[in-house]
């Protein structure tokens, strides 16, 4: 059985974190195969929007896998097999399987159906938008070993909610709850554990009838402009609607709603 289930379903695709005897832990194997699945994912046109999850069970993502990973980064284990050896002469291997400095290119959904905690919870800022269960417990535990969360948790953690909730969650590597993190803004729902992927699914398929060239420009201006001054994003933003303007979907949007018709959109 794979550790990573990969599915397509219409221009959605959806990635499963399938360990769950072990809370869907990090091994270098499941790194590894994250890591070719995101490569594969940006180069396939006709996915328009992603959902990351995990198996069933009361953990969506406990992190790196302690025994397997962590001992592979640290040194203290020789590797094993072909995973192991790959972790061990890459460890940006593992900066890409956690979305650190890797655009997708693709919106993001993910749907959180248990605890998210440390690599897990690093998982979920990844994403552009979030679902998690109704008691699942989120947190960043690096702090108490000793360490930071280094695969993009200490960095972005800011721009996804408020800054007291950020720094209490970084600071005392307590976990918090599904429900504190929708009042503090880090999530877009929060519903049965049974009804989490049933969630995120319905939030990719809106986005991915969406027309795929206006979706990635929104996308880009988002994500880009928390780094820009307000003109520099407004300029930002007139660049992409000029260029827009010239596509294919432009016409056949507005053209379907004066015919009264669905749109087709083909992504030029």
């Amino acid at each position: 059985m794979s550790v990573l289930s990969v599915e397509k379903d219409n221009h959605v695709t959806i990635v499963t974190l399938n360990r769950p005897d072990a809370r869907n832990a990090l091994s270098p194997e499941l790194l590894g195969r994250l890591a070719q699945t995101w490569d594969a994912i940006k180069l396939d046109g006709s996915v328009r929007a992603v959902v990351l999850t995990g198996a069933s069970g009361s953990t969506f993502c406990a992190g790196f896998d302690l025994a397997l990973s962590i001992t592979i980064l640290n040194g203290t284990r020789k590797p094993e097999n072909e995973w192991d050896e790959a972790l061990a002469n890459d460890w940006t291997l593992a900066h890409k399987a956690m979305l650190r400095g890797f655009d997708l290119g693709k919106p993001l959904i993910v749907a959180a159906n248990g605890h998210a905690i440390a690599g897990g919870m690093e998982l979920l800022l990844a994403g552009d938008l979030r679902v998690a269960a109704s008691g699942a417990k989120l947190g960043l535990s690096e702090v108490k070993l000793g360490l930071i969360p280094g695969m993009g948790g200490t960095a972005t953690i800011r721009d996804k909610m408020g800054p007291a909730l950020a720094a209490e969650i970084l600071l005392t590597s307590n976990n918090i709850s599904a429900e504190t993190a929708f009042d503090g803004g880090l999530l877009n729902r929060v519903v049965a554990a049974d009804q989490v992927l049933a969630s995120a699914m319905a939030l990719a398929n809106a986005v991915a009838v969406n027309p795929p060239l206006a979706v990635q420009a929104a996308r880009d201006v988002l994500r880009q402009s928390r780094d820009l001054s307000e003109r520099e994003s407004l300029a930002l933003d007139a660049k992409y609607l000029v260029e827009l303007a010239k596509t294919e979907d432009a016409i056949e949007g507005p053209r379907a709603f004066l015919e009264k018709r669905p749109p087709i959109f083909t992504g030029r």
